[in-house]
């Protein structure tokens, strides 16, 4: 097993229940592709449990829970339903995301500034359960104040526009995104805030990332599976663990 290293790797299995759901069988398991992440040098498992449960299933976050000797990052709308079933497992990070039916993934950041009050109260419980509650966000002065005033322990910082510039070669826009995170890392940091980031990244535009020492986990799902399918789940997770550390240490 690839040893752990300072930057924490989170990876995101919904994408393997996305292929077992389209067939409608018991394969590929998302259990399995937890523990061969692990063993791969995974420091956490994110697992979104949507309300529509287009991938991960009930049974699948009870399993997880049953199986997993790394921490189970579950991802959740800010509901009465998800905070219900956090609640029963007590994992030992609840992240709150937006979600809407007809988007494909997560879009954007959560919008905590608006729903100040509301927020607050919803994650008061989890935190008292023991779960280290985490915020969405987009990399946002007015967002990340509000999540260190409800009591967040954690913000993820949401790197899908600076991944989308650099896909799409409009390198000026890409720097910017660049800049505003690794300005806005140091600003959540600041604050007291453990500051994780993800969404969208490859091995094209971890390192920038990466290298920022404010950021302490990095989330990363449908790209890995991806890879997977050409190279196997375990060297495909192996190569930016990789690349991780080379940033780290640079």
């Amino acid at each position: 097993m690839t040893p752990r290293s300072p930057l924490r790797l989170g990876v995101n299995i919904d994408h393997v229940a996305t292929v077992r759901n389209a067939r409608g069988s018991a394969y590929p398991d998302p259990l399995r592709a937890a523990k061969l992440a692990q063993k791969a040098g995974a420091d956490g498992i994110t697992a979104h449990l949507r309300e529509d449960r287009r991938h991960i299933s009930d049974a699948d976050i009870d399993g997880l829970m049953s199986v997993l000797d790394i921490p189970l990052n579950f991802e959740m709308a800010a509901t009465a339903e998800m905070q219900s079933i956090a609640l029963r497992y007590k994992p030992h990070a609840v992240c709150l995301v937006p979600e809407k039916r007809e988007e494909r993934t997560t879009e954007g950041g959560l919008e905590v500034a608006r729903e100040e009050n509301r927020l607050a109260h919803f994650i008061a419980p989890l935190a008292e359960a023991g779960c280290r509650v985490s915020i969405f966000i987009a990399a946002d002065a007015r967002q990340i104040e509000a999540a260190h005033r409800i009591g967040a322990a954690v913000i993820e910082l949401h790197t899908g526009a600076y991944c989308d510039a650099h896909a799409e070669g409009r390198l000026t826009e890409r720097d910017e995104e660049l800049a505003r995170l690794r300005e806005m890392s140091a600003y959540a940091h600041s604050l007291g805030l453990e500051v994780h980031a993800g969404h969208g990244l490859t091995y094209d535009t971890v390192k920038p990332i990466a290298a920022f020492p404010e950021v302490k986990e990095l989330n990363i799902g449908h790209f890995l599976i991806g890879e997977a399918i050409f190279l196997g789940l375990e060297p495909a997770i192996g190569h930016m663990r990789q690349l991780m550390d080379e940033a780290r240490a640079e």
